[in-house]
Parts: structure tokens; sequence; C-alpha cells
């Protein structure tokens, strides 16, 4: 094993805790919002057997993420549960992302045998008409209600994650009843980035005021909610929202930070505790950041985590521009690097579907007005 050199502060600081792992570019349905444009005609990849237990003995040589088996379809893989358990073996909490039509019995019991301690499904929608039209599959929805039943059965637990464009945002609240009528354990509520077949939904996006809207909404939920864990995702300007939403009702924000999940931390926290890889080992700050910072074939995963271009800047805060560069909300937000890039061509560049206007801002265009 090759010698690795003794970490610094801010290697510890920005320590990967959480990997998206894209097993194979294969899979069954043609999501319309899918960041890979994945389809039973994609490549698989070219991850020996070996060679992602390699993977997982760099990585485990430095850190103790949690690692996310997706895809694609990860289930369309044939050692899905050969790759699980032997990142089990070494000390990893393991995990499934699915879209849940390969789910049945023999599914579950390999799920518990290979140690995966948690499994993901997406539910796009409350009904199948609405389901069935984001995933471009008749019986989806049905697939993924089927799943959730075998998971309850054999006791796996599943949290549901779920997409929304303006073709079903007024689904939301409905789609957020029905994950925890099925007994997920989490909800989590995307805001899609437009990457892959989801460039062509930009006309879809919802809109920044909307979208405000709706994560005002999701305060006021999870201000009631004491079963699920829910959390807004690809929506760091929530944890702004927060901040506001506690201060005006006057709820004491300090003794809400852990429920919230903010503890300080950014919203994005892409490149700062996680990171994806690809099928051909290509190394990205989220799934939906179309650049790599590196490839694992060519390079350690270590390396490209700790000194990468692209980790490095957006790690640092100081150069953010536009808004987010200016913004008070900069340290517990951060914005969309990845729908920053998709829109302006520059990951460094302000959040497009943010409506906040820092005060810094406000203070510059009232002294224009003041000194015209």
């Amino acid at each position: 094993m090759a010698q690795t050199e003794p970490r610094t502060k801010q290697d510890r600081i920005f320590e990967p805790k959480w990997l998206a792992w894209e097993i194979t570019g294969r899979c069954n349905l043609n999501c319309i919002h899918c960041r890979s444009s994945s389809s039973m005609g994609s490549d698989e990849g070219d991850f020996t057997l070996q060679e992602a237990k390699a993977l997982i003995d760099e990585i485990t040589s430095f850190a103790k993420p949690v690692v996310v088996l997706s895809g694609g379809e990860p289930l369309l893989r044939r050692d899905v549960f050969e790759i699980a358990s032997y990142g089990t073996g070494k000390g990893l909490r393991m995990a499934l992302a699915t879209n849940g039509d390969l789910v049945n019995d023999d599914i579950c019991r390999n799920i518990k045998e290979s140690g995966i301690r948690i499994v993901s499904l997406s539910l796009d929608g409350s009904t199948a008409e609405i389901h069935d039209d984001f995933r471009k599959q008749p019986g989806a929805f049905e697939a993924t209600l089927r799943a959730a039943s075998f998971f309850r059965k054999h006791g796996i637990e599943f949290l549901i994650n779920s997409s929304f464009t303006k073709r079903n945002q007024d689904d939301i609240p409905n789609v957020y009843r029905l994950a925890k009528k099925i007994g997920a354990v989490a909800w989590y509520m995307f805001m899609i980035v437009p990457m892959g077949r989801g460039e062509d939904l930009m006309a879809e996006l919802i809109s920044k005021e909307d979208y405000e809207d709706i994560l005002k909404w999701h305060f006021e939920m999870e201000l009631q909610e004491k079963e699920m864990l829910v959390r807004p995702t690809c929506a760091p300007h929530y944890y702004r929202i927060v901040q506001q939403e506690a201060k005006a009702k006057g709820i004491d924000f300090q003794r809400r930070n852990l429920k919230f999940g903010t503890g300080g931390a950014k919203g994005c926290i892409a490149a700062q505790s996680i990171a994806f890889i690809g099928s051909k080992g290509e190394v990205q700050p989220c799934s939906y950041f179309p650049q790599a910072a590196g490839n694992v074939k060519e390079q350690s995963f270590r390396e490209i985590w700790e000194n990468s271009k692209i980790f490095q800047d957006m790690r640092s805060f100081k150069d953010y521009k536009g808004r987010c560069g200016s913004c008070e909300y900069l340290g517990v937000c951060g914005g969309c690097r990845a729908r920053a890039f998709a829109v302006s061509d520059d990951y460094m560049e302000e959040e497009p579907f943010c409506s906040h206007i820092p005060r810094k801002v406000l203070r510059e265009m009232e002294k224009e007005r003041n000194n015209p």
C-alpha cells in the first residue's frame, strides 16, 4: 500500500464523509431529469470487481465515508453485493440507491447479508400519472411502492428521494405525505440541477420566487415533523431561509440548530464533505457537477480530493462571485456550484435560483441612488 502523508488541519476539515459511486452506467428507466442520461444502452463502465475492491482499499486508507452504490441502476450489476460486502468488511457504512423496479425477496436478502445499511428509492409523484410521466416508464410508480413493501417486510430502512420541476411542483406536499405513509425513515426533496437529460428541462426549472416559497413551506413542515427526517437537497439557500424564518418567528435558533442540521455547516457540501465517482472513474464534487476533477484510474482518490483545482476552488469561499461572494449567509449556504455552472458556465458564480439580495449589495445600491 502506498505511503500517505500526515494530514494537515485543512485535510481534517475537508474529510470525505459521503461518496456516491456510480458502479454502472446502465439503467432500465429513461427519467427526464437523469444527470447521466442513463438507459439500457448506456455503457456499463469499466470497473472490474478487483478494481472496485482496490478503490475501497485506497479510500479506507485515509477516510471512512458513507458509500452509496448508485447508477444508472446498481442492481443491474451482478457483483453489486460483492462490492457492498467488501466495503462493509472494510468498515464502511454502505448504502444503495435504486429505482425499485428490480427489488424482490432475493434482492432484499442480499441487501441484508451484504451489510447495506439503508436504501434510497425515488418517488416523484403521489400518483402513477405524475410519477410515471417523470420516469418515462409505465409501472414505475407501482414498482416504487412494491419495493417499499418488500423493504418493510424484510426490515430494511429506506429513504425517499423526490425530484421536482414545474410539472410536479404542486404535488410536493402530497409526495411528502405518501413517503411518510409508506414507511420511509427520511424524505429528501431534490430541486433539479440541469445536467444530462436534465439540460432539456431548463425551461421547466422552478422559478426562484416559487423556489423560495417551497423552501419556506419546507421549514414550516419540518417544524412540525416528528417521525421522519426531512431535508431539501440541492437547495443550499434553505439554510439561509431557516435562519431568516426562525428569527422572524422568534424561534430560539440555537436550540433548533441540530434539528435543522445546520450546525455551522454550509448548505452546499460538494467538495466539502461529499464527492461523486463515475462509472469510468471520474471524480466530481457532486453527482450533478458536469466537470471531472480527476480520475481514480490515473491518480488516487485522496490526491484528487485534497489537491485538485476544482475541489480547492470550491473550498475557497472568499473567491465566490456575484451575490454569493457578498452574502452574509455564505457560511451556511454557499449556493449550488453545479447550478451556477449550468447557467453561467462558471462554478464560482452566484447561485442563479436564489432571490436573496445581500445586505452588502443593498448598501451599494443605496449608495448609488444617493450619489448618481
